[in-house]
C-alpha cells in the first residue's frame, strides 16, 4: 500500500482531483493553449496576406458595377485601401482582442472583440454572420459524426471478427466502394429515393433545435446520412486495420492462452487499443466540418458556414472569407488538442508532453 500511495503521489496532480492517472495533463493542457494561439496568430498572417494582396480592384466589386469612378473613390476610403497591408493587418489585429470602431457615414458602429471586420457586401458584422451560420454547420457536423462512428467503427470491428469470411469480404467491398463514391452522388441518390420516390422523408429544411428539436432531426437525417455513410466507409477500413494489428499483439495472444473469450478480448482489449487513431481522425473531420461541408449543405440547401463562405468567394467578400477561414482553424486546432486528451484516455500506453 505504501508503493502505490507514493506512486500515485507522484503521479497526481496536485490541485486537480478526479486528474489522478494523467501526469502532466494541467502542463500539456497549457502548451496546448499556447501553441494554439501562436498557430492561429501564424494562420492569420498568412490568411490576411494571401486574401488581402491578390491583385484585383475590391473598391469597384464592392461599389458595384454602376458606380461612378467618385463612389469608387469613397468606398476605397471607407476601407482603407490605400493604408499599408502591415497597417491594416494590425489593425485586425487589434479588433480580435479589443473590438473596433467602424464609421457608417452617420456615425460609429462599436464591433467587440474578437472583431472580424465588417461585410464588404451587407455592412454586417462578420462575427455575427458567422454565429448566425454556425448552429446549421454545427448540426450537420456533430449529428454526422455520431452516425459515421457507429456505422464506421461497428463495421469496422464486425469485418476484423469476420476474417478471412464471407461477410468480411462484402464488408470490405461496401467500404471500398463508399470510399470512392462522392458525397454529392450519394445525396443526390438518396434525395432521389428517400424523399422523392418513396417519400420517407421530407425535402431537408433547416429548423433550428429550439424551435422543433424532432423537426431539427428529422430535416437533418437525410444530410447526416449522406456524410455518415462515406465517412463511415474511411473509419470502417480505419477500425479493420487497427483491430487486425491490435489482435496480433502478444498481449491478446496471452489472452487467449489463458483462455479468455473472444468477444470479451475483441470488446475489453483490442477495440481500446483500436480507437486512438479513430480519436485522431475524427478531431481532424469534426475540425474541418465546422469550416461548412460544403458539397453538403450546397446539395442539400442548408443556410450553413460553406454556403456563406462560396457566397463571399464570389463576391469578394474579404472580411468574410477571412473571418471564416480563421474560424474553422480554431475549431481545427481545438478539436485536435482535445482528440490528444482523449486519445491518452483510450490508450493508457501514450504519454502527455
Amino acid at each position: 500500500m505504501t508503493g502505490l500511495t507514493g506512486v500515485t503521489g507522484r503521479r497526481g496532480l496536485k490541485g486537480l482531483p478526479g486528474l489522478t492517472g494523467f501526469p502532466g495533463l494541467s502542463g500539456f493542457l497549457l502548451r496546448r493553449l499556447l501553441g494554439a494561439l501562436v498557430t492561429l496568430l501564424a494562420l492569420s498572417v498568412i490568411i490576411y496576406g494571401v486574401f488581402y494582396a491578390v491583385p484585383g480592384d475590391v473598391a469597384q466589386i464592392t461599389c458595384g458595377p454602376r458606380c461612378s469612378p467618385a463612389q469608387v473613390q469613397q468606398v476605397a476610403e471607407q476601407l482603407r485601401l490605400a493604408d499599408p497591408l502591415y497597417v491594416r493587418y494590425w489593425d485586425f489585429l487589434q479588433g480580435l482582442f479589443v473590438g473596433h470602431d467602424y464609421s457608417t457615414g452617420t456615425g460609429t458602429e462599436h464591433c467587440a472583440a474578437p472583431c472580424l471586420g465588417l461585410s464588404y457586401q451587407s455592412d454586417q458584422q462578420v462575427t455575427t454572420l458567422i454565429w448566425a451560420k454556425l448552429p446549421v454547420t454545427a448540426s450537420l457536423a456533430l449529428g454526422a459524426m455520431v452516425m459515421w462512428l457507429i456505422l464506421g467503427v461497428g463495421t469496422g470491428v464486425l469485418s476484423a471478427w469476420r476474417r478471412g469470411r464471407v461477410s468480411e469480404r462484402v464488408l470490405t467491398a461496401l467500404t471500398l466502394a463508399g470510399t470512392a463514391t462522392p458525397v454529392f452522388v450519394i445525396g443526390l441518390l438518396l434525395m432521389i429515393l428517400v424523399c422523392g420516390t418513396l417519400q420517407w422523408l421530407p425535402f431537408p429544411q433547416y429548423v433550428a433545435f429550439g424551435d422543433d428539436p424532432t423537426q431539427w432531426a428529422w430535416n437533418l437525417l437525410l444530410p447526416w446520412l449522406s456524410l455518415a455513410l462515406i465517412e463511415a466507409a474511411k473509419y470502417a477500413r480505419l477500425t479493420r486495420s487497427s483491430m487486425l494489428e491490435t489482435l496480433a499483439d502478444d498481449h491478446v495472444r496471452t489472452f487467449r492462452a489463458y483462455g479468455v473469450g473472444e468477444r470479451s478480448i475483441i470488446g475489453r482489449h483490442a477495440l481500446r487499443g483500436a480507437v486512438a487513431p479513430v480519436i485522431a481522425l475524427t478531431a481532424n473531420d469534426v475540425g474541418s466540418m465546422f469550416g461548412g461541408a460544403l458539397l453538403t449543405e450546397t446539395l442539400f440547401g442548408l443556410p450553413g458556414v460553406g454556403r456563406e463562405l462560396v457566397h463571399a468567394v464570389k463576391t469578394v467578400d474579404l472580411p468574410v472569407v477571412v473571418g471564416m477561414v480563421l474560424v474553422t482553424g480554431f475549431f481545427v486546432v481545438l478539436a485536435n488538442a482535445v482528440a490528444d486528451v482523449l486519445y491518452a484516455v483510450a490508450d493508457r500506453r501514450v504519454v502527455l508532453s
